[in-house]
This record gives C-alpha cells, sequence and structure tokens, in this order.
C-alpha cells in the first residue's frame, strides 16, 4: 500500500497491554523520594524552625498588611498571565506562519545587533565571534525558508490539537505546582543535612566551617524529580493527541476523556518508563553539579574539568533527544522506554525523515511567543492593577507591577508553550506513521500538510 506522504513500509506502532512497564524505576523513584521525605522530616524540621524564628525576631514589628498586598498582585498578575496565555494559543493558530517567519528574522537580527554592538564597544574578539554566527544564522534562514510552509501546518495542526483538548494545558500547570512542592521537600533534606554536618571552629577570630558531605546523591535526586515531572506531561500531551489523532470522538473538548486517560496512564502503567529515560538525563545533570562544585571549589585539574563537562553536555543533549522521541511513544501506545525509543528512531529512518527532525523552527516562535505574552502581561499589570489597586503602596509600585507582570507571564507562558511543544512532537510522529487516519478524521489539516510536506521535501518522497 502507498500513501501520498511516502511508502508505508514499516511496522505501525500498536496499542500495548495495560501493564506497569519498567516497573523496578518506579519503585527505585518512589523509594527515593520517601528517603527524601524522610531526611526532610528528619532533619529539614529542625533547620526550618531555626530560620522561621530568626525571621520571626527580624520581622517582627513588620506590617502584615503589606505582605498581603503583594500576594493579592501576584495572585492577580498570574490570573492575568493566564488569560493572556489561553488567547495567545488561540491567536497562534492563523498566525502560525508569520510568527514563525518573525522569529526566524529575529534571530537572525539578534545576531546582528550583537555583531555591531561588539564593534561598537571595542571588543573586536566578540565582534568576529558574533558576525560568523551572524553569517551562519543568515545561511541558516535561507536553507529552510522553503520548509515553513510544513513547519507551519505541522504548528498549526498542534495548536488545533491542543486547543479541542484545552483542559490538557491545566495538568502542565498541576505538574508545576507538583513540582515546586518536590522543590521544597527536597530543600528541606538539603538545608536540614547542610545543617547537621557542617562542622564550623574558630581560627584567628574567624568562624572557618568545612561540609565533609558528598551531595551528589541530593543533586540527582533534585534533577531526577524535575525529569519526572516534565516528562509525566510530555507523556500526557502524546497520548491525548494520539487519542485525537485517531479516535477524534473521545478527545474532542476541554476536558475530554482523552486527558484524564493519558494522565493517568503515565502516571500508573508508564510511570516506570518515565522514571527510568528521566534517571538517565539526571544523573547526567547530577554529574555536570558535581563538575561545577569542583570548579568553584577550585580543586585543581579545571581543564579536565571543563573536558568532563563539555563531554557531559554532549551525551545530555544526544539522551534528551532520543527522550523527546521515545515519550511520544510511550504516551502514543504504552511501549517501555527502550522500545519506543527504538521504534520511533526506527520509523524516523525508514521515512528517512532525520532532516525533518533536525529542523527546528517551531523551537524558535516559542521563545519569541514567551516574550511576547511576558510583555503583554508585564503592561497589563502595569495599567490595570498599577491604577485600579493600592495593593503595593510603595513609590516604585509600577515598577513592581511590571517586571513582576513580566516575570510571572514568562513563567506561565513557557507552561502553556510546553503543551504545545510536546503536540508538535506527537503530530511529527503520527504524520509520519499514521497519514491516512489524518486525512480521514481532519482532511482539510491534512491536505494542507501533506502539499507542504511534498513541496518541502519532495526527496523523501
Amino acid at each position: 500500500m502507498a500513501d501520498e506522504a511516502g511508502p508505508i513500509t514499516w511496522q505501525k506502532g500498536e496499542k500495548q497491554p495495560n501493564s506497569c512497564k519498567d516497573a523496578p524505576f518506579a519503585l527505585l523513584y518512589i523509594g527515593h523520594l520517601a528517603a527524601i521525605a524522610g531526611v526532610a522530616a528528619t532533619y529539614g524540621k529542625t533547620a526550618l524552625n531555626e530560620s522561621l524564628n530568626e525571621n520571626a525576631n527580624a520581622n517582627a514589628n513588620a506590617d502584615t498588611e503589606e505582605y498581603n498586598g503583594y500576594i493579592y498582585a501576584v495572585v492577580a498578575t498570574g490570573v492575568i498571565a493566564l488569560i493572556v496565555s489561553t488567547l495567545a494559543i488561540v491567536v497562534m493558530i492563523p498566525a502560525a506562519s508569520i510568527l514563525i517567519k518573525a522569529s526566524l528574522i529575529f534571530s537572525v537580527a539578534l545576531m546582528g545587533l550583537f555583531t555591531v554592538a561588539s564593534f561598537a564597544a571595542g571588543s573586536f574578539g566578540m565582534g568576529i565571534f558574533f558576525a560568523i554566527f551572524f553569517a551562519i544564522s543568515i545561511c541558516y534562514a535561507k536553507l529552510v525558508w522553503p520548509r515553513i510552509p510544513f513547519a507551519t501546518a505541522n504548528l498549526r495542526t498542534a495548536l488545533y490539537a491542543v486547543k479541542s483538548n484545552f483542559g490538557v494545558t491545566f495538568v502542565g500547570y498541576i505538574m508545576q505546582i507538583v513540582a515546586f512542592g518536590l522543590t521544597i521537600l527536597w530543600s528541606l533534606a538539603f538545608y536540614g543535612v547542610q545543617a547537621e554536618t557542617i562542622t564550623c571552629v574558630q581560627v584567628q577570630g574567624a568562624d572557618t566551617c568545612e561540609d565533609t558531605v558528598n551531595y551528589g546523591y541530593l543533586f540527582l535526586s533534585l534533577y531526577w524529580s524535575a525529569q519526572v515531572v516534565k516528562n509525566v506531561m510530555h507523556v500526557t500531551v502524546s497520548g491525548t493527541v494520539g487519542t485525537w489523532w485517531f479516535s477524534p470522538e473521545e478527545a474532542s473538548f476541554c476536558c475530554s476523556p482523552a486527558i484524564g486517560g493519558s494522565f493517568f496512564r503515565a502516571t500508573t502503567y508508564s510511570f516506570g518508563s518515565i522514571c527510568m529515560g528521566s534517571l538517565i538525563v539526571a544523573f547526567i545533570q547530577a554529574l555536570r553539579a558535581l563538575a561545577e562544585q569542583a570548579r568553584q571549589n577550585d580543586d585543581g585539574n579545571g581543564i579536565l574539568i571543563c573536558i568532563a563537562d563539555c563531554i557531559l553536555s554532549i551525551i545530555q543533549g544526544i539522551v534528551e533527544y532520543f527522550n523527546q522521541w521515545a515519550y511520544v511513544y510511550v504516551g502514543i501506545y504504552g511501549y517501555k522506554y527502550l522500545e519506543a525509543g527504538k521504534a520511533v528512531i526506527q520509523l524516523f529512518k525508514t521515512r528517512g525523515w532525520d532532516v525533518i527532525i533536525a529542523d527546528d523552527l517551531v523551537g524558535n516562535v516559542f521563545f519569541l511567543v514567551a516574550l511576547c505574552i511576558g510583555g503583554i502581561t508585564a503592561l497589563l499589570s502595569r495599567y490595570v492593577l498599577g491604577t485600579t489597586t493600592d495593593w503595593i503602596v510603595d513609590p516604585n509600585a509600577s515598577s513592581y507591577y511590571m517586571w513582576g507582570g513580566f516575570f510571572i507571564g514568562l513563567m506561565v507562558s513557557v507552561v502553556s508553550l510546553s503543551v504545545v511543544d510536546s503536540a508538535v512532537n506527537a503530530v511529527i510522529v503520527l504524520f509520519a506513521e499514521a497519514p491516512g487516519e489524518f486525512q480521514d478524521h481532519y482532511p482539510e489539516l491534512s491536505t494542507k500538510m501533506r502539499e507542504a510536506y511534498m513541496s518541502a521535501y519532495p526527496d523523501l518522497m
């Protein structure tokens, strides 16, 4: 059987039975989390009480109402950022092509600006450095410009999928709350251990403190949890988009069954697979953190440490790239981690899509849109909250609203856009594997994407 997007000569993915995949890694993660909670409860409580007592004494005369005003402002700004991010996803659908072109031009212009600024400041070395990258960015823009229609169709399809199941964005916000809670738990454990293990002695009237504990395990715990939270969301979005692709009737409204089902599978049957891939990346990140700590402590062998860090950075990028696509298969079909990775890489090789997945035109869009959301949130916070409320009584209140709005808008946009990013990855995999189902359920979107694909990559037909 042949298809307009290319011959189907690979073995399609199949829905896997509902069973716990890579279960030992899920048990390992839960066990490690229990250990961190135990350390936090044992040592962190004392450190926390001492810190709270110090803060209470220092702020005994502070005005509680003043702090409440800041809290009100943060909550209100968060609501504004949430509204702006929601509207941004809707606006991005018709403006996808313009945004991709604008982001590409923006990246080239930015390199040009850095080049001019460096030469103007008399830094000829940096000027030459940025000039090289400016030239490379121009060549890259010229090379990928004909591929913009396919990237546009891809992004537009992903946005439609997210819009049809908009509740999936709230999964992202929930996971951010979970990440915040896990970070607090980790902080309690970290400062508790630090308070118990640091010994200080007076040397010539000054305190000299020494800490003999190796914090590698704690760093590993922090990065592992961060990766698990991120990948639970990625797998949930991939599963939701997969259901939207194959069974539209189950994924066609805000809080569709596809969202709950995908999230349930990500946190149960596929949780071990998520923990497994996340552990690999976290281990590399922990090693890089220890290398950075050694560099700051001036432990010697600075060149060797720098080389090791560069090698680890490359390995981390390769593993994260592998995870990016493997977890799409995990979310859609429920494969084990390694099986999913092998299957999706084989799919791309068979289709000859290595060049397609190497293009990152959509990633530049997310950066530009995030800046726009942050800027709009800042302006709304400044001119709405700053003129209609008296929550912050300070001569610099306008600046607080503006800068606070920008950073809160940026953080909120990162969550919603990461959902779209996961949807984009899922669409690429699904279009490579099941273009027929796409044509059956969404003929208009499918036709545009097929035409753009044939125009951008005629050699892959």
